[in-house]
């Protein structure tokens, strides 16, 4: 059975998830970044797209495990744009590095997975995880990778804190990216919980599987 799969990110009260210069903005509450280690913790592999590393340069670890225990690093970069320096691949905690066959870079403190001729294969990625005994794994952004997991019909679960600002901006990123989906074809999701978590609020969905959508 696949991984499954937790879509996990904070936005805006409009929406977006960064300024207009695409640069990180602190929006989680104390309580909610609490509550992501948390959920770092419980994952077995947290992923991101390379658009994320590029712009915010995580290290996606939990300082509170040690190396051997974190989850595994994954990063989508069908491209090959992960920088050799980037946190991503230090701390000595194992990183994926998903690319497509075109790509023949390599990373130093990194394995590298080719799969999909021009761009990642999703499912062939979903496929390895499963042989690797992934059970739960968390997608942190950025909107082209989520907006990817919910039109290959791969999410889950939606979690979205909802911080206490307003960022505007047309070109400021959104939670989903990519294409968008006409209306009849629109993710549908089921309300699960609404908490307040500081000046912000916590939104918790699980996504409405169609008869015909992978499981």
């Amino acid at each position: 059975m696949r991984p499954h799969i937790i879509v996990n990110c904070a936005m805006t009260a409009d929406g977006k998830i960064a300024s207009v210069a695409r640069r990180q903005v602190r929006i989680s509450s104390p309580e909610d970044l609490e509550r992501v280690k948390a959920l770092r913790a419980g994952s077995d592999a947290i992923l991101v797209g390379v658009g994320t590393v590029l712009a915010d340069d995580p290290h996606l670890t939990v300082k509170s495990l040690p190396a051997d225990k974190n989850p595994l690093r994954i990063v989508l970069d069908s491209q090959g744009r992960t920088p050799d320096r980037a946190k991503v691949l230090t701390g000595g905690v194992p990183t994926l590095i998903a690319t497509a066959a075109k790509c023949i870079k390599t990373w130093k403190g990194a394995e590298v997975l080719r799969c999909g001729e021009r761009q990642v294969d999703l499912q062939c990625l979903m496929n390895e995880l499963e042989r690797r005994g992934i059970e739960r794994l968390m997608v942190e952004g950025g909107g082209e990778t989520i907006s990817s997991f919910f039109e290959k019909g791969l999410v889950d679960e939606y979690r979205v804190f909802v911080g206490s600002m307003v960022l505007g901006g047309t070109d400021a990123p959104t939670p989903c990216g990519g294409p968008g989906f006409l209306e009849e074809n629109s993710i549908r999701l089921r309300l699960l919980s609404v908490t307040q978590m500081g000046e912000g609020a916590l939104l918790c969905y699980e996504v409405v599987k169609d008869a015909g959508q992978p499981a």
